[in-house]
């Protein structure tokens, strides 16, 4: 079985760097709140910088779209020219990751082969989404790749290794690695160490991949296709999307030639264990705004069904019954579907939004993607939003869902709090 992750050419900061100033968190978070990468800049300040180097989305469809696309380049162009990077060839990574809460979070950087991953639903791709694809965030990131010398990973994909033989066993080899970095992370970000494994290392960790992989091709004999996953999307999908969208049209664009051995072939991840008892699963809640909360809430109760509770039963609700919060000006109401459209209740929102968007698209409403429930509740009190807060997912459910019904409603599930998510640290060159 082809194992899809390997070594890679990585590249980080040469030694002395400000590590801290170097490090931000992944593009797609706080984009409701232009504050927080504000002040990101101003801890920036002069300083080399993968802020430098990336688009927080926050910034999408803006005035400074343009100019920061721009931006990235010329930061890229003289990184590269200069004296800053260092390569590591054939590299792999080991990680710790301790989150804002103090959990210490183990993985694996390397890459990962775009022809085995396949983000549409009902793949049997090794590599899979485990959340449906938003087509229409890929293009400002192709615009973003396709003009990019240097790659830099948010990526983060799970393999479903209950008894801990591909990630743990390098936790108890660090005496033998070289430490490459150990420092804090900005913002509430934690800290972050990693050490350059050799070769046996790194081969130990292919070889409990294959096995992982063999295991599976073992329960799956007699089931319906004989359907093989081996890694699935944690987060940064679109990320990989984009990767992969990038490398499609760079073959469409090169008909005959051999592009097997192509740097954008690959993209560089971070690889994670599902039962690590570091990685939490917690629902990733909506906001609208520019809405009229009142018609929204009403046509919402007609075709979802929805009756109000008047006490919190979510930690014991019957199975077939689905519960999310309202929230108004700070202030939550449970709510209970009696018609849903989907198996989950996030599914059965997300279908109504949808819907409820593109029936008033003239209206200029707006959904964004909210983590935590008090980041939620303080966007709340603009004027004319609404929100919605979504039970947590059981992370034990992902590898069988997925599976069985393909990609889970967009925006499912988040791994952790908004600064637990990775911070662009390594990179990688992609032409």
């Amino acid at each position: 079985m082809n194992q899809a992750f390997y070594p890679a050419d990585i590249l980080l900061p040469k030694k002395g760097t400000d590590m801290t100033a170097w490090s931000v968190v992944a593009c797609d978070q706080f984009t409701s709140e232009p504050e927080y990468w504000e002040d990101v800049e101003r801890i920036v300040g002069q300083a080399p910088s993968t802020y430098r180097l990336t688009l927080p989305e926050v910034y999408l469809e803006t005035d400074e779209e343009e100019s920061r696309l721009s931006g990235i380049r010329e930061a890229m162009e003289a990184y590269e020219s200069g004296d800053l990077l260092v390569e590591y060839p054939r590299a792999m990574i080991y990680i710790e990751r301790t989150d804002s809460s103090g959990h210490v979070r183990p993985g694996i950087i390397g890459a990962v082969d775009l022809e085995e991953y396949d983000y549409h639903k009902g793949s049997t791709s090794l590599i899979r989404a485990t959340e449906g694809t938003i087509v229409e965030r890929i293009p400002p990131r192709i615009r973003v790749r396709s003009n990019a010398s240097l790659e830099l990973p948010h990526i983060m994909i799970l393999i479903d290794d209950i008894r801990e033989t591909v990630v743990e066993p390098a936790g108890e080899q660090t005496d033998q690695m070289e430490l490459l970095y150990d420092f804090d992370l900005m913002k509430r970000g934690g800290h972050l160490k990693g050490w350059l494994m050799n070769a046996q290392q790194q081969e130990q960790v292919l070889k409990a991949i294959e096995q992982l992989g063999e295991e599976q091709v073992l329960k799956a004999r007699g089931e319906i296709g004989e359907d093989i996953l081996l890694f699935a999307m944690g987060d940064g999908n679109h990320s990989l999307a984009t990767a992969k969208e990038y490398y499609e049209q760079l073959k469409a664009a090169h008909p005959g030639e051999d592009l097997s051995g192509h740097p954008a072939r690959y993209a560089l991840v971070e690889l994670e264990n599902l039962h690590s008892p570091a990685l939490e699963f917690e629902a990733i809640h909506r906001i609208l705004t520019n809405v009229n909360s009142d018609h929204l809430m009403h046509q919402m109760t007609r075709e979802l069904g929805i009756v109000r509770m008047h006490r919190d039963i979510r930690e014991n609700k019957p199975e077939h019954e689905q519960y999310i919060s309202v929230v108004i000006h700070g202030q939550e109401e449970q709510l209970m579907i009696t018609k849903p459209s989907s198996k989950l209740a996030v599914g059965s929102l997300q279908h109504f939004l949808d819907s409820y968007i593109k029936e008033h698209e003239r209206e200029d409403i707006k959904l964004d993607y909210i983590h935590g429930k008090d980041n939620l509740k303080a966007l709340t009190w603009q004027t004319d939003s609404i929100g919605f807060i979504l039970p947590d997912m059981g992370k034990d459910e992902l590898f069988p869902t997925v599976k069985a019904d393909g990609a889970l409603p967009r925006k499912t599930f988040s791994m952790g709090h908004a600064e637990d998510k990775r911070y662009y640290t390594e990179c990688r060159r992609i032409r």
